[in-house]
């Protein structure tokens, strides 16, 4: 899977850390969105999309952010040290390597250092040409989500036009 193309929105300095939003997509037909690009300590680094790590409410059952104080539906008092006890779907401590606690779980990430370096050089390349295009009179940021209608043409008589999807989701066939 190759990456084919990376949309860069700048966040400006008021941002702080915070220097880009990324969109990135692969083989024209995949795409991450909500990739932030981050200065950090040692450089920029990207930071993927994530989720926050939640557990459930002892009284209700709703679930609640880990460093929640209360519960969203029935506002119970929750035990707030209970992050310690949280365990991932493993039955693992939800701790990273450095012995922090793990609030956020990442929805897309790559899953090899060498596949995060690749992407990291050619995202940090393009945020450099990006921040170069700022500079230029009459900028205009690109939009990270495109045009919806060059997505999606509802008039098309093409073959792809006429499959649709089972309930299910895992197969396709004609119409009839």
């Amino acid at each position: 899977m190759q990456l084919s193309e990376i949309r860069i929105n700048l966040t400006g300095p008021a941002a702080g850390r915070l220097k880009a939003f990324c969109s990135l997509t692969f083989d024209n037909t995949f795409v991450i969105r909500d990739v932030k690009l981050i200065e950090g300590n040692d450089g920029l680094f990207l930071a993927m999309p994530s989720r926050k790590l939640c557990d459930r409410c002892r009284r209700c059952g709703e679930k609640n952010h880990l460093r929640a104080r209360f519960c969203n539906n029935c506002g119970t008092r929750l035990d707030e040290n209970r992050h310690m006890r949280a365990q991932n779907g493993n039955g693992a401590a939800v701790m990273n390597g450095g012995g922090r606690l793990k609030l956020h779980a990442d929805i897309a990430h790559p899953i090899n250092a060498d596949g995060r370096l690749e992407i990291e050089r050619r995202v940090v390349g393009a945020y450099l040409d990006e921040v170069e295009k700022s500079k230029q009179p009459g900028y205009v940021a690109p939009k990270l989500d495109g045009d919806l209608h060059d997505l999606y043409d509802v008039e098309s008589h093409a073959p792809e036009a006429q499959m649709r999807l089972r309930p299910t989701g895992t197969e396709s066939h004609q119409a009839h």
